[in-house]
């Protein structure tokens, strides 16, 4: 996996540098395979965390997801996150 450092706005710990993303993920999550996979194919750098693992970013996750721990949750550099986004998503996001 890329190795993506977070940088510092909205949230300093979630929030990625430009260029990259960070996501939220479970290990049994078919979804978030598919994504990690096309997000390596395409090169886009980022960093996972996995909301079992790491269940202090549970209410993140929950936060942005109505209550729902819903992944792949993937956010930006500008701060604003994405629910199971395509890559075609994260490419124009990141572009923007």
């Amino acid at each position: 996996m890329p190795d993506a450092t977070p940088g510092a706005t909205q949230s300093p710990d979630l929030t990625p540098d430009a260029g990259s993303v960070t996501m939220f993920t479970t290990s049994w999550c078919g979804y978030c395979r598919r994504l990690k996979s096309q997000l390596d194919r395409e090169g886009i750098l980022f960093t996972e965390i996995d909301i079992e693992a790491s269940p202090e970013h549970v209410d993140f996750v929950e936060g942005v997801n109505d209550g729902n721990r819903t992944v792949p949750t993937v956010v930006f550099p500008d701060g604003s996150a994405a629910t199971n986004p395509s890559v075609a998503e994260v490419q124009a996001r990141l572009s923007a």
